[in-house]
């Protein structure tokens, strides 16, 4: 994304949870909250408390497998992300 669009998506969202939405819709594999943290240049702690606003607001699952808790969309935070992308790839 260029810099004058990235500029102006930030004015309309904040770039990092709207990142994570994005990242967690276009996924191959399972994604937990320290690929997430890489991915959006972001510390694991904040990741974390992010996702647990959007788990509260009905957009992301946690899924524990093992030790580890895999990321999933819920159907309103694919839709949410959905929209997001698209605003994103608009501008």
């Amino acid at each position: 994304m260029a810099t004058k669009q990235k500029k102006i998506f930030g004015v309309f969202f904040r770039e990092k949870p709207a990142m994570m939405l994005v990242h967690l819709l276009n996924a191959n594999n399972h994604i937990y909250a320290s690929n997430l943290a890489k991915l959006v240049d972001c510390t694991y702690s904040h990741v974390v408390k992010i996702l647990q606003e959007m788990q509260k607001a009905g957009l992301v699952n946690f899924e524990k497998q093992g030790r580890l808790k895999v990321l999933t969309l819920t159907k309103k935070g694919q839709e949410a992300a959905g929209y997001i992308n698209k605003v994103q790839n608009l501008l």
